[in-house]
């Protein structure tokens, strides 16, 4: 039995998901096990509930992409910006948006620190 999403155009998309390409299925498969268990689901859901998860999260991830393409076509570079042009008008994705690259800036400062602070003492040697 399908769950129905696949099979169901969107209103306002311009592809169908029957139209994409094929992707493999199952790959997220333990990382979501693993989150809904973190949000209080069972420790091993069923299989079913976990690939309906998955087809809805790589739909939404799938439907982000496009509009950010869309919105990137005018200057012709996919851009960060353009994910959080797309999320602005709801705050909590947008907060944690924000708070997540400026954590993945901190650490790239770090490692680039760090790197730094081994050639220094490779040198020394």
């Amino acid at each position: 039995m399908s769950s129905g999403l696949a099979s169901k155009p969107k209103a306002g998309s311009s592809v169908s998901s029957d139209v994409s390409f094929k992707r493999k299925r199952g790959v997220f498969q333990k990382d979501l096990q693993h989150m809904m268990y973190g949000f209080g689901d069972d420790p091993n859901p069923l299989p079913e509930t976990v690939a309906l998860v998955e087809d809805i999260v790589v739909e939404y991830v799938t439907d982000m992409v496009h509009k950010a393409q869309d919105i990137a076509s005018k200057r012709g570079k996919l851009l960060t910006e353009d994910f959080l042009f797309l999320v602005r008008k709801d705050l909590p994705k947008l907060h944690r948006c924000t708070e997540l690259l400026s954590m993945h800036e901190e650490l790239k400062q770090a490692r680039k620190a760090f790197d730094v602070d081994e050639e220094k003492l490779a040198n020394v040697d």
